[in-house]
């Protein structure tokens, strides 16, 4: 099994503040994305792809006003108070990741062999200008992300991946490092899956995203959200 970073997520109080965060924090206005009705989110995308990071973009993901989710909890704990709390005052933050992985129910089954129960595999879907895009992605009924953050959320494709219909955006993503206290657990999660290119360190919770931008090159923290 192989697993790759396939996009990291930033959270906003609302899409629109994340859009200008976007412009003011890397320098570019980020491309259109969609809506997720089975969530009640909707979100802007940029590609962030390299060598190291073939089909890696990036995600600014928002609660959509006035959309009530199919779900109990909307996904990446948009809905956990402490997280949107964070969000409202200190503004568009580094939240998650996502590994794209090409049997998810294989992987589901390798985490679950190390207690880590990172839910269910959902189908899901949004339309987009050149069609539709399908997909099945692990959400836990609570909505949590578990350790901070840095156990991604694991996303198999179907026929088309977003990022082979994005322009290039003068944004690329140097590396992803996640640390939290039970390091070891972290990395055996990541060896579980073969995921490549994010490294796991010990220390407090949380990720940070290097990106070289038009504005230079920029770090992104969780800082234990």
């Amino acid at each position: 099994m192989a697993a790759r970073i396939d996009h990291i997520i930033v959270g906003a109080a609302s899409l629109e503040e994340g859009v200008a965060w976007c412009e003011a924090t890397l320098g570019v206005v980020p491309g259109p994305g969609g809506e997720h009705p089975l969530m009640g989110t909707h979100n802007r995308l940029l590609r962030v792809a390299t060598v190291d990071y073939p089909r890696a973009y990036f995600e600014i993901i928002a609660v959509q006003p006035g959309r009530t989710p199919q779900r109990a909890r909307r996904w990446f704990d948009l809905d956990d108070e402490a997280v949107r709390d964070t969000l409202a005052r200190k503004g568009p933050r580094l939240l998650h990741f996502v590994a794209a992985v090409p049997d998810v129910r294989q992987a589901l089954a390798a985490l679950h062999a190390l207690g880590l129960d990172r839910g269910e595999a959902v189908a899901a879907s949004r339309m987009t200008a050149r069609g539709p895009l399908e997909w099945q992605i692990t959400v836990r009924d609570d909505g949590q992300r578990l350790l901070a953050g840095t156990l991604p959320t694991l996303i198999e494709w179907g026929a088309t991946h977003p990022a082979s219909g994005m322009p290039e955006s003068g944004v690329t993503l140097q590396s992803l490092v996640a640390s939290h206290p039970q390091a070891p657990l972290l990395r055996s999660a990541y060896e579980a899956v073969g995921l490549q290119g994010v490294a796991a360190k010990e220390g407090s919770a949380g990720l940070c995203a290097v990106l070289d931008t038009p504005k230079g090159r920029v770090k992104l923290e969780s800082g234990g959200l």
